[in-house]
């Protein structure tokens, strides 16, 4: 036998050597690799599919109806994240999301997805020779439609849940630039186009990229000891296949104009806060009813688009012509007279910062202003002219430049400045109309600590924004409290 190399005689000399040995072995090991744990698959995952758009404020409505959404494995196997076809209507998802589907998928990686559209309806506002357009103007798509889907990364589908975020890519959808007007009819090519993104649910989700779906509007079908049943407000051009969801409460869920779940009726609109559970269900952590009365309700939720003050039928009572972008019961035309006379007016009460705003959080028949979001409900007969029960102040998305940046007490406070198409400046230039806004170009977002920032870019001057909270008019300046921020829509 050979004797053992004299280096290797002296034990720290051996010590060194296994040392060495070791770390080559782990080099060699880890050579080419990420280092990194591959995920096991087992079974299936609850798959939260959740609806949302991508958008400047060029268009206020797009309902899209889906046939299909499909994902592809690497082994080629395909999955439908779709049981039936679901519509919905994707403006006012403008950087948040809305539960359109919840499917168990089996685990694994996928690569490609692809989904069939058989309607898309995007709709503007503007004025034409002094004229107010609020047509489908743009035209729209029937028929079916694939819509390849590409994505950023292989999708991996694995844990007891997840959420995929259908965001519809509004510009690239509908390529459309400028102020609406009649000769856009049928001019505009209609090219459906997502992008389908995973996203972990946290174990208290807070915002719409950890598993909250924050302001969902529906109507109450069922009632049960834990929960109930609730769908979406169809929108026009939807159909009757919207979304539905099942949602449970618990003793940490706030309740607004109903005391408890023993207040709540089949029939009652809700206005809801959701958070995705680990098993992929939906729990409901605030449940507002702003008309606790189901008898002949008629309801519809959007910006009103004409607001009067005097005419033959003004003359008496104050009235509106609004387009409901979603609706349910008998508001089934776009246009209508309403009026606001004795109405009950109302502000959500998603945010909960009202009281400490540097400015009179106030909303009322004499200060609503065209263009904000609210949510509309009567129990008269329908007719050419029509008494509102309540009107409800809904937060909305602005996408706009921020021009200035400032503090004010406990918020930051961004003066943003809108394209001369959004529905603020391009409604207040009506002539029939009481000028009540002193600059409709801007709107003042104040900001708190609680205000959540998705945005990737830093806040600045110069930079592209969406904002997205409660618009009020304040003595003729629009003012948002704001819950969430994301990066901006080019203009």
């Amino acid at each position: 036998m050979k004797a053992p190399s004299p280096l290797l005689r002296s034990p720290l000399c051996r010590l060194l050597f296994a040392v060495t040995l070791a770390i080559s072995v782990a080099f060699a090991t880890g050579c080419g690799s990420s280092g990194t744990t591959p995920p096991k698959f087992s079974g299936n995952t609850a798959v939260v599919v959740l609806a949302s758009s991508t958008a400047n404020d060029q268009l206020f409505q797009f309902s899209v109806t889906l046939q299909s959404l499909t994902l592809t494995s690497q082994s080629g196997q395909t999955v439908s994240l779709l049981a039936t076809p679901a519509s919905d209507e994707f403006m006012h998802l403008n950087g948040r999301v809305e539960p359109l589907a919840t499917v168990s998928v089996p685990q694994g990686i996928y690569t490609a997805a692809a989904a069939t559209v058989s309607e898309a309806f995007p709709a503007c506002a503007g004025l034409t020779g002094g004229s107010l357009l609020m047509d489908e103007a743009l035209g729209g798509l029937k028929g079916l439609t694939t819509a390849p889907i590409e994505l950023q990364e292989p999708i991996t589908v694995t844990g007891t849940s997840m959420g995929l975020v259908l965001d519809l890519q509004v510009s690239a959808t509908a390529s459309f630039n400028g102020g609406c007007s009649c000769n856009l009819t049928n001019n505009v090519a209609i090219t459906p186009t997502f992008a389908l993104t995973p996203i972990s649910i946290a174990s208290s989700p807070t915002n719409s990229a950890n598993g909250k779906a924050l302001g969902v509007e529906g109507l109450i079908s069922a009632v049960n000891p834990d929960g109930f049943t609730a769908g979406a407000l169809p929108s026009m051009g939807e159909g009757t296949i919207a979304p539905a969801w099942q949602v449970s409460v618990s003793s940490g869920t706030v309740f607004q104009g109903v005391g408890s779940p023993a207040g709540l009726a089949v029939g009652m609109p809700v206005d809801m806060d959701l958070a995705i559970q680990p098993d992929g269900s939906l729990l409901a952590t605030r449940v507002a009813v702003y008309d606790t009365d189901p008898t002949n309700l008629s309801l519809a939720f959007g910006p009103p688009l004409a607001i009067y003050s005097s005419g033959s039928y003004q003359a008496v009572y104050p009235v509106m012509n609004t387009l409901e972008v979603e609706q349910a019961g008998l508001l089934t035309s776009l246009v209508g007279l309403y009026s606001v006379n004795d109405v009950t007016a109302q502000v959500s009460g998603q945010l909960a910062n009202l009281p400490s705003l540097p400015f009179p959080a106030t909303f009322n028949s004499a200060n609503l202003v065209d263009g904000q979001n609210i949510l509309f409900s009567t129990h008269a007969p329908v007719g050419v002219f029509q008494t509102l029960t309540t009107i409800t102040l809904l937060p909305q998305t602005i996408d706009g430049t921020v021009s200035a940046i400032s503090t004010e007490g406990n918020f930051t406070t961004y003066t943003v400045t809108l394209a001369p198409y959004d529905l603020f400046p391009n409604l207040a230039a009506q002539p029939v109309q009481t000028t009540l806004l002193t600059n409709p170009n801007t709107v003042v977002v104040y900001a708190d600590s609680n205000a959540q920032k998705l945005n990737s870019s830093a806040l600045s001057v110069g930079g592209v924004f969406r904002f997205y909270g409660l618009v009020f008019n304040d003595n003729g300046t629009l003012r948002m409290d704001c819950a969430q921020v994301n990066d901006g829509v080019a203009e």
